[in-house]
């Protein structure tokens, strides 16, 4: 079973990969999937977020107020840490869980923090990064999310940098095209490289 970590940064097309591989037969654990759960209403880590964090972390629905963290964590460092340290073990213990499930040929493991976490690299017999400009990221997340152009721009500066995420792969596929198509000939090729 090869242990493949995809990662890129926000609106790379990293997440579109993971599920064209899945659709080709991969096993594809979603790192984000599990953290936003984590946090939905009657997640695990919203007790420890509510007692170390506040209450006006959390939401009228019960889940995580995620603009107003986003806020806090951006103003203060300690506060994105002290998060962190919340969310990741649980993360961590779900991915082990779901692991014990796969049997594919190959896992892929769709982590966006990939490259800021010095223990996952050791975890993984592959890394793969989805890279595009910064100016790509930018359109696709306003496309997307509603968020303003600010916070767009504060989201990308808070994740590695392109060179620091290409520095830990072992592959790289470039996705500055908007092309579908493309992109799902790269995942072919990528399936049958992988065995799947």
């Amino acid at each position: 079973m090869l242990r493949l970590g995809l990662t890129g940064g926000i609106g790379s097309g990293k997440s579109t990969l993971a599920r064209m591989l899945g659709e080709r037969g991969a096993d594809v654990i979603d790192a984000d999937a599990i953290s936003r759960a984590t946090t939905a209403p009657g997640g695990a880590a919203l007790p420890t977020i509510r007692e170390r964090l506040g209450a006006d972390m959390i939401a009228a629905d019960g889940g995580l107020d995620r603009d107003r963290v986003r806020a806090r964590v951006f103003a203060d460092p300690a506060a994105r840490q002290m998060l962190e340290s919340i969310i990741h073990p649980l993360v961590g213990e779900a991915i082990a869980r779901q692991l014990q499930t796969c049997r594919s040929a190959c896992v892929v493991f769709d982590i966006p923090l990939l490259a800021e976490s010095p223990r996952w690299p050791a975890r993984l017999d592959r890394v793969l990064v989805v890279d595009c400009s910064e100016s790509t990221q930018t359109r696709r997340v306003l496309a997307r999310s509603g968020w303003t152009p600010d916070t767009t721009a504060a989201v990308i500066r808070q994740q590695a940098t392109r060179e620091q995420r290409r520095a830990v792969a072992d592959l790289v596929v470039f996705n500055d095209v908007d092309d579908l198509d493309r992109l799902a000939a790269v995942a072919d090729g990528l399936a049958r490289r992988f065995g799947l």
